[in-house]
């Protein structure tokens, strides 16, 4: 046996799944809390996200079949991203016209279930049953889905909590 060989793969396995626990029981334990909510301050994250991924995809382009599956990822990130930003319950302060953001449980819930699908396909990449896909393509699926997601949810965000805000000004 190699020193390099893991014997035992299912303890990194375990130590992934125990270290996602924590978080996602951190997540859960905030997730009813309102957080102050800046409009101004909703779409940094995607602008800098979309460099970055613009950055990925110009310096190690997909090939082929992989474009195709990164702008189907990327719908898919959009959609999931609609949803998960519905999710999201905005509030506004009826004197001062503040918004804050509450996290519902079941988004929290949502977030692990797409690392759960992230998981399985990074195991079935790894066993050897990724079919057509290579490292590299899973890699910039995940981006343009992670794009798609992180835009989508936050323009979701925005347009309902501007919307509520105009509303509670008029009131």
């Amino acid at each position: 046996m190699n020193a390099g060989d893991n014997p035992h793969p299912w303890i990194s396995y375990g130590i992934a799944g125990v270290v996602i626990l924590i978080v996602m029981a951190i997540r859960l334990r905030r997730a009813g809390v309102a957080r102050p909510l800046k409009l101004g301050q909703l779409l940094i994250v995607p602008a800098v996200y979309a460099v970055l991924a613009t950055v990925m995809f110009v310096t190690a382009p997909p090939t082929g079949l992989g474009w195709l599956l990164c702008v189907a990822t990327l719908a898919i990130g959009a959609a999931a991203g609609w949803q998960r930003g519905r999710m999201i319950r905005i509030d506004v302060h009826p004197e001062n016209h503040t918004l804050s953001a509450t996290q519902s449980p079941f988004a929290v819930f949502f977030i692990l279930a797409l690392v759960l699908v992230r998981s399985g396909l990074r195991a079935a990449l790894q066993g050897g049953e990724g079919g057509l896909l290579d490292a590299a393509t899973l890699t910039d699926m995940l981006i343009a889905f992670a794009l798609g997601l992180l835009a989508v949810q936050r323009l979701e965000m925005y347009l309902r909590a501007r919307r509520l805000l105009a509303a509670a000004r008029r009131a």
